[in-house]
């Protein structure tokens, strides 16, 4: 088995309104706003780490906070964590920037693996 993860792409925080996210994010917190996918998605600068503001569409962990994991090839990260006793929850799948799946680790904690289309 290989390690997979390259780094934490993201911290995925669910919001139920984006426009009120990224003004307390952006305004209030401090944190430059990288790129914004309609009301869908919002990334921000967190110093090394992508602050991720996901409205209910893009919420593909649920609403949960949860980290996300860049990875080279996401089917072969999920074999391999699969056979190591994390629980696939969802993918993986193609969704509108990345190759996605959602996984749960050994004590429930879920976690996002990606790799960039």
């Amino acid at each position: 088995m290989s390690a997979h993860a390259q780094k934490v792409g993201n911290v995925l925080i669910p919001v139920s309104d984006l426009d009120k996210a990224v003004a307390f994010y952006s305004e209030t917190l401090g944190l430059t706003v990288k790129f914004r996918d309609g009301d869908r998605f919002a990334a921000l600068d967190g110093g090394g780490v992508t602050v991720a503001l996901a409205a209910s569409a893009e919420q593909v962990a649920g609403a949960v906070t949860s980290p996300s994991y860049k990875v080279g090839d996401v089917a072969a990260a999920v074999e391999d964590l699969t056979t190591a006793g994390a629980e696939l929850v969802s993918g993986p799948e193609t969704g509108p920037h990345e190759v996605r799946a959602v996984l749960r680790d050994p004590s429930g904690n879920v976690f996002v693996l990606y790799s960039s289309l």
